[in-house]
């Protein structure tokens, strides 16, 4: 357990405070480029700051403060212009970099635009994301983790913004164990009250787990009874990418989880997919979907047939800030205990004027990282990847027919190799 004062260093993420500072110093996604261009200004809100994000002409974009400098109206309901954006009260307009250009109720010599400056954050777009960093300078490099990089595959993102603590959704990560319970047992309760066969994927009992600390985060790894130690699961494993991601997935379907700290109370839940199915002509994809997934239904309750709507509600039933003094940890929860280790550590480097694990200054580095992913995820192989489609939230996305068919198309290709081998 924590005491309530370490749980409150653990998970504020204002400016100023211990963990806010620690976070300043990454990347994080502020929208969709694709919302963008269907308009090109968009509220958004970033470890307790309000802000606005928009693109111009020219396809730069912006990150300001919300409220206008003038008389702090909302620059979200502003015009965009090839210079910058205009605010919709009185007409002043802004670059990207905050620089005050026009001022039109001012007389023509007035410096006073000069003088004025609006609070502007430095953006970057990768993977038809818009990232925004909010810390001190020098700025480090966005780095370019792979499938943000790749352009030979499928791509959609399921999303929700969730009424909790990021910290919550990131212990998760290193919680392996759950998968056999809430995913296995739980699910397959769930099933069988409805008449429906159980799914054996999830329900197997691990042996043992492991977590290593590695340059970006945490490994973990899992070694289930029946596998040898020359498993993927063990072997590989698959990384939480410190200190708000984590890669999931296998064989041709590749997930980052991105965790956005709106603020103390609120989490923007990405779950960002690449689909590769192989043997298969992957078209190119000019524009890719991004979609909410329903994590309640009609009545409140939560929505509990799908992998990550059991995840849901297993973190905002803990409460908006699960109250940790109150919990009772086991060896079982070793990569829970190991990331608080980290992010104390890594407060303290910030403290101390260093940079924290994962902040990139060479270019070189940051133009493309491979993390290291499961090729056959859990044992279940080319099933898996199909189970995955509809046990998870790629369900509900609007090209999920189109996707089946393709993972049908590899599917066949597949047997009729083997078929020839035979």
């Amino acid at each position: 357990m924590l005491s309530e004062e370490r749980n409150e260093i653990l998970t504020r993420v204002g400016k100023g405070t211990p963990l806010g500072e620690l976070l300043r110093r990454y990347w994080y996604p502020v929208a969709f480029t694709s919302d963008l261009d269907d308009f090109p200004m968009k509220r958004v809100r970033l470890l307790g700051e309000d802000l606005v994000v928009f693109k111009l002409e020219d396809g730069r974009y912006g990150l300001l403060e919300e409220l206008c400098p003038h008389r702090r109206a909302s620059l979200a309901y502003g015009v965009t212009e090839p210079e910058g954006i205009r605010c919709g009260y009185h007409g002043w307009l802004f670059a990207p970099d905050g620089r005050c250009l026009e001022q039109p109720a001012e007389p023509a010599d007035s410096t006073f635009k000069d003088r004025i400056r609006a609070t502007a954050y430095p953006t970057q777009e990768l993977g038809g994301l818009v990232w925004g960093y909010l810390g001190p300078a020098p700025v480090p490099e966005l780095p370019r983790f792979d499938l943000f990089t790749w352009d030979d595959v499928i791509r959609d993102a399921g999303w929700a913004m969730l009424p909790i603590n990021f910290m919550q959704i990131m212990e998760n990560a290193v919680d392996p164990t759950h998968v056999e319970w809430l995913h296995g047992r739980y699910a397959n309760f769930l099933r069988t009250r409805k008449g429906l066969p159980s799914v054996l994927t999830f329900t197997r009992r691990h042996r043992k787990i492991a977590f290593d600390v590695f340059e970006w985060g945490i490994i973990k790894r899992r070694l289930y009874e029946g596998q040898s130690e020359e498993a993927d699961d063990w072997r590989i494993g698959h990384p939480l990418v410190f200190p708000y991601m984590m890669k999931v997935g296998g064989g041709a379907h590749r997930q980052m989880q991105i965790r956005v700290p709106v603020d103390d109370t609120t989490t923007w839940f990405i779950l960002y997919s690449t689909h590769k199915p192989r043997g298969v002509e992957i078209p190119r994809q000019e524009r890719f979907p991004n979609y909410e997934i329903p994590w309640r239904d009609e009545k409140g309750n939560h929505i509990v047939d799908y992998v990550e709507g059991q995840d849901i509600m297993a973190w905002v039933t803990q409460g908006a800030i699960a109250d940790r003094s109150q919990e009772h940890l086991g060896k079982g929860d070793t990569g829970i205990i190991l990331l608080r280790k980290l992010v104390f550590e890594n407060i303290e480097k910030v403290r101390r004027g260093e940079d924290p694990m994962g902040v990139v200054r060479d270019p070189a580095v940051a133009r493309y990282i491979e993390l290291p992913i499961e090729e056959d995820k859990f044992g279940g192989g080319p099933a898996f990847e199909w189970e995955f489609l509809t046990a998870a939230s790629t369900r509900y996305s609007p090209q999920i027919d189109f996707l089946r068919s393709l993972y049908r198309e590899a599917e066949e290709y597949h047997k009729a190799l083997a078929g020839a081998a035979g």
